[in-house]
């Protein structure tokens, strides 16, 4: 039984975006809550209506969140085996409950609060392992040093250049400009870019996501019950999560073949969604693609098809990404890079808005949108959000 066309998000909910641990004294729990109750609010259901949880990343407690909001009865609690590239496939999780009769209301929530861990110091976050111990002794503390190998060696077969990062950053930091709900106002130049410290050769501060704290959720249920809800259904038409054996942990490993560490990770994952939901590249209208690195989000633009193999590159320094004048706009809201860091689930929000035709930087009747999560090690995942 596939899940394309029989569910629809109808409600979104977000906190602040505050910058690392600056959403002190609150904490998680409140962030969630405080999310799922606009969400609830958003679509014109009350939270008592919510029968089902989906999650994508570990520290939330369905029990508490039951008696905090005074949810009585509980279909459905599920987590994606994933971080941030589960965000997607968390949406698809509450699809799948829905779709299959198991629930009939499942909030999709995630959210982060850095204040005590730091998600860019990955590997100080564990206890020691042979693993930590092979990565660490060759300076690689977070995954911002390990996604610059893969960055690397893009370059060196293809001939992908730090100008090419440039454009993904600065892109985004345009379309966060003027939107309030975004962390980084100051405006960018290609000389700031490059002024910028090296962070993890070849990227710099500007190819790092920001590290912020926050929480969003998102209401799923059935296309029909949808219908006689007060917001315009933003249609699931595919929602895919997993990936090939050879991503497997990704740049934890360091074991990939040249076929897969030269990519994203999303190449499955891609064509299971296209198949799922009848369409091809060609078809979707804006694409807010996980954007925790620069480099990554070039390799996301070669694996979901909207540029060959090697030339994600050159397909962004022809604008291509771009709000004004770009044939597919990306990160309208400012992406992870420059709007804010919740694990994925601000370009779950972002993809919502554009479906609805409500976002800030509108792309002109859009009726289909891509979003991503991760790439991490696996499961990574991707939906298609429609009219």
């Amino acid at each position: 039984m596939s899940i394309a066309r029989r569910t629809a998000l109808v409600g979104v909910g977000a906190t602040p975006y505050y910058r690392r641990g600056k959403s002190l004294p609150q904490t998680m729990n409140e962030l969630v809550c405080k999310a799922i109750i606009a969400a609830a609010d958003d679509a014109g259901l009350s939270v008592k209506d919510i029968d089902g949880f989906a999650y994508y990343s570990g520290g939330f407690d369905t029990p508490y969140l039951m008696e905090t909001l005074g949810i009585p009865e509980l279909r459905f609690s599920a987590t994606v085996t994933a971080t941030g590239g589960g965000s997607a496939g968390a949406v698809g999780l509450a699809a799948m409950a829905v779709a299959s009769g198991v629930a009939k209301t499942v909030v999709v929530v995630g959210g982060n609060q850095q204040a005590a861990l730091r998600f860019g110091a990955f590997n100080q976050a564990h206890a020691p392992s042979p693993e930590g111990a092979f990565i660490g002794a060759a300076g690689l503390i977070g995954p911002g040093h390990m996604f610059a190998l893969l960055a690397r060696r893009h370059m060196h077969i293809y001939g992908t250049k730090r100008e090419h990062f440039a454009e993904v950053a600065l892109s985004a930091r345009g379309n966060a400009i003027g939107n309030p709900d975004a962390i980084m106002q100051k405006p960018m130049t290609l000389d700031d870019y490059f002024a910028a410290p090296l962070i993890a050769d070849p990227l710099c501060l500007f190819d790092f996501c920001l590290e912020t704290d926050g929480a969003i959720a998102v209401i799923v249920t059935s296309v029909e019950r949808a219908r006689d809800l007060q917001r315009l259904p933003v249609v699931v038409h595919a929602a895919v999560q997993g990936g090939e054996r050879g991503w497997g942990r990704s740049m934890y490993w360091m074991n990939m073949p040249d076929e897969h560490f030269l990519t994203s990770g999303h190449g499955f994952v891609a064509r299971e969604l296209y198949a799922m939901a009848g369409l091809t590249p060609a078809d979707i209208d804006t694409a807010q693609i996980y954007d925790h690195f620069t480099p990554m989000v070039i390799a996301q633009l070669e694996d979901y098809g909207f540029c060959k193999r090697g030339e994600g590159g050159d397909y962004v320094a022809s604008g291509a990404i771009r709000y004004e004048g770009g044939v597919l706009p990306v990160n309208t809201d400012g992406g992870q890079l420059s709007c804010g860091y919740i694990w994925g689930m601000t370009h779950i929000r972002e993809a919502v808005a554009q479906v609805r035709g409500t976002a800030r930087l509108q792309v002109p009747d859009a009726q289909f949108a891509l979003a991503t999560g991760g790439p991490s090690n696996l499961p990574v995942s991707a939906v298609i959000l429609g009219r």
